[in-house]
C-alpha cells in the first residue's frame, strides 16, 4: 500500500500533539489539560486509522487483481476486524 502524504502529514500533527503533552507534564500542568490533550491525540490516532483502512480497501476494490484472492466480501469484514481490533 502506498501511504500519502495526507496520512504522513497527520502522524507528524499527531507527534506534535505528543510532544506537546510531554512538554505539559514536564511543566506539571493540571491533569485536565494533559488528559484533555491525550484524547484529542488518541482521537487523531483512530482517524488516521480510519483514512489508512478505507484507502486500502478502496484500492482493494478497485485493483482487485493485488487484493490476494479475496472476495470483496473478506476484504470487507478484513477492514471492519482491523476498525474494531485498532479500539
Amino acid at each position: 500500500m502506498m501511504y500519502n502524504d495526507q496520512m504522513k502529514n497527520r502522524l507528524k500533527r499527531i507527534e506534535g500533539q505528543i510532544r506537546g503533552i510531554l512538554r505539559m507534564m514536564d511543566e506539571e500542568n493540571d491533569c485536565k489539560s494533559v488528559i484533555t490533550q491525550l484524547s484529542a491525540s488518541r482521537t487523531a490516532l483512530d482517524r488516521t486509522i480510519g483514512l489508512i483502512v478505507s484507502s486500502n480497501l478502496i484500492e482493494c476494490i478497485q485493483n482487485p487483481e493485488n487484493a490476494e484472492e479475496k472476495t470483496q466480501e473478506e476484504m470487507m469484514n478484513e477492514a471492519i476486524n482491523l476498525l474494531v481490533k485498532s479500539r
